[in-house]
């Protein structure tokens, strides 16, 4: 029996005001002075002096703001590579990406993309990534997406809501500062919260499971739990804590797979345009017959936290529209076997989906 052989992110940094030292991290990276570091930054950082004042650039470095009201496109990615290669004449030094799971994932697609041909859409998928990408780092600013140590790059392409799943996706390093956590709102807070959540949920009741990701898993469970279920916490604690729970629950479907929750979710993101982490929740909230456990405690959590999600999302949808999100959910194979078993094509039928997202 062969071994799937995992990267892992190869360097990381945690501990509040790490972020400082971005720039002594970087600097032994630097190909030269025409090589620049292209920075993604959340654009909701666009003005705040606390947070850009500590990204020192140097020769041409460059700072590029994305909004991330909307999850990334493909024809976003390949906008950004184009942009970097026409102003500058030699290939940077490298990407970081400083912000939620959005940035993080377009830093990682953008670095992949600077060393593989043609279009993004074509490497949304399971390892056909050809080439390593250059150099990338990741910071996140908030918990819960576990996008800083995973191995795929979440894109909404022209047919499909599709990672990039490669061994070059993950970051060559991370840095970790629960600080730079402190003004999430407390509604997108709790959403990519959930997602960390959902991961452990799915990781854990699903067919993947091994030691190994269950070891991790299980361990995000557990401070999610105490997160959002315990004794309210103090800020600096939740924080740190959701941090590390974000780290775990990443590397635990690293080395498993996600399940319903996820592949329906990418359903509502394709056709509606919903964001991941309350796309996960809205999704989850009505899985009782898969994850009835799960299900029973993120309900406590929503309701300890007085969170109201959307509903009816789906209500107004045509067959057509409807059939659309049912493709997209049924095309995450991966994701089904690992929920139901190799022969989850007998119980997951379009008919079972569409019944599930009518009551959403």
């Amino acid at each position: 029996m062969s071994y799937k052989n995992f990267p892992m992110v190869s360097h990381v940094v945690y501990g509040r005001g790490s972020f400082n030292q971005l720039d002594e991290i970087i600097s032994p990276k630097r190909n030269g002075r025409e090589a620049p570091f292209i920075y993604f930054v959340d654009d909701v950082f666009k003005g705040n002096h606390w947070l850009t004042s500590r990204i020192s650039l140097s020769y041409k470095d460059k700072i590029i703001y994305v909004p991330t009201k909307e999850e990334p496109k493909t024809s976003q990615i390949d906008q950004l590579v184009q942009d970097i290669i026409l102003e500058f004449s030699i290939r940077p030094s490298g990407i970081i990406g400083i912000g939620g799971g959005i940035v993080l994932d377009i830093a990682k697609a953008v670095s992949i993309m600077l060393t593989n041909e043609g279009e993004s859409k074509d490497y949304q998928g399971w390892d056909l990534v050809k080439n390593p990408a250059i150099y990338h780092l990741g910071i996140p600013t908030i918990s819960g997406t576990g996008a800083e140590v995973s191995r795929t790059t979440i894109l909404t392409g022209p047919e499909r809501k599709l990672g990039i799943n490669s061994d070059f996706t993950p970051f060559d390093q991370v840095i970790l500062d629960p600080e730079l956590t402190k003004d999430v709102p407390k509604d997108q807070w709790f959403y990519t919260g959930m997602d960390c959540f959902i991961h452990c949920v799915e990781s854990l009741n699903g067919t993947y499971l091994n030691a190994f990701s269950q070891s991790y898993g299980e361990k995000a469970f557990d401070i999610c739990k105490e997160v959002f279920l315990g004794d309210i916490l103090s800020t600096e604690v939740s924080q740190d804590k959701l941090m590390m729970a974000s780290w775990h629950g990443g590397m635990s479907i690293a080395y498993s797979q996600v399940g319903v929750a996820h592949a329906m979710s990418y359903g509502l993101g394709y056709l509606l345009g919903v964001k991941h982490g309350i796309g996960n929740c809205i999704v989850f909230d009505h899985l009782e017959d898969y994850y009835p456990e799960g299900v029973k405690l993120f309900k406590e959590m929503k309701e300890k936290h007085s969170i109201k999600l959307p509903k009816d999302i789906c209500a107004d949808l045509g067959e057509e529209e409807l059939d659309i999100m049912i493709n997209v959910a049924l095309s995450l194979e991966p994701l089904w076997e690992n929920a139901i078993g190799k022969k989850w094509k007998e119980t997951i039928t379009p008919d079972t989906l569409k019944e599930l997202y009518l009551k959403m």
